[in-house]
């Protein structure tokens, strides 16, 4: 556990560890405030000084190949909804590939970037903004368990809860449970067997979330047709039926 008052990025402080052979798999780097933390499309990760958790974990997955990263990816989004889950219920859901929602708010941020060599995943960086303690947002569609439950909480307390879900959840994947996350993660999914409106870069469209494939694109099914999409090829659209 690295412990940094301040950095520009745990990812990127994260990605300068990695350079040495001898960097032990489980290694945290945590940061009371962030001045550059990244999200994904590129955008940035807002949260203010030391009210909530941001930390990047470095992982060994050595036993996924460069089509089963998504892998990866449902077990982390799993850990911190089951973690999440334990204080707010089953309303909290994944949005694909990796937001966490609650009802139809954000509350944590997964941004993985994974370093491939001789046909395997070497290294995993995973990192995780979850919302804590800050009650306000500059983004309208944000929230945190201070904001739902009305109380602070301890955040070394949370980090050490999350970390050991965290490695239950990795342990399986790492012992072939793969399908078994593969289910809990499609039941889990935001908007999943509902009617709603999807972006492309060609046109907007009226489908339902039925699954995702073995690449973990999205399949959404429109009428009698499914499509299938990977990561920035289609956007959720919040807007009613009418």
């Amino acid at each position: 556990m690295i412990y940094l008052p301040s950095c520009h990025s745990t990812n990127e402080i994260a990605a300068e560890m990695v350079q040495s052979p001898n960097i032990t798999e489980g290694t945290t780097i945590i940061a009371n405030f962030q001045t550059a933390g990244k999200g994904q499309r590129g955008n940035s990760w807002e949260s203010q000084e030391g009210k909530n958790l941001m930390f990047s974990i470095i992982l060994k997955p050595s036993f996924l190949s460069p089509t089963e990263q998504f892998q990866l990816n449902m077990t982390i989004s799993l850990a911190v909804s089951e973690f999440l889950t334990t204080y707010l219920g089953k309303k909290i859901k994944v949005k694909w590939p990796n937001d966490i929602f609650f009802e139809d708010k954000k509350i944590c941020g997964i941004l993985i970037q994974n370093f491939i060599k001789s046909s395997k995943i070497e290294t995993s960086i995973v990192g995780i903004g979850i919302n804590i303690n800050q009650i306000e947002f500059s983004e309208g569609r944000a929230t945190s368990l201070a904001k739902v439950l009305l109380k602070e909480f301890d955040r070394n307390v949370l980090l050490n809860e999350f970390l050991i879900i965290l490695e239950k959840n990795y342990l399986k994947l790492r012992n072939g449970g793969v399908e078994s996350l593969k289910n809990r993660y499609i039941d889990n999914l935001y908007k999943a067997g509902e009617i709603s409106f999807y972006k492309t870069k060609e046109s907007v469209f009226k489908g339902m979330i039925i699954g995702i494939d073995e690449i973990g694109q999205l399949l959404i099914k429109e009428n009698d047709d499914i499509h299938s999409f990977q990561f920035k090829e289609v956007e959720f659209l919040n807007i009613k039926d009418k």
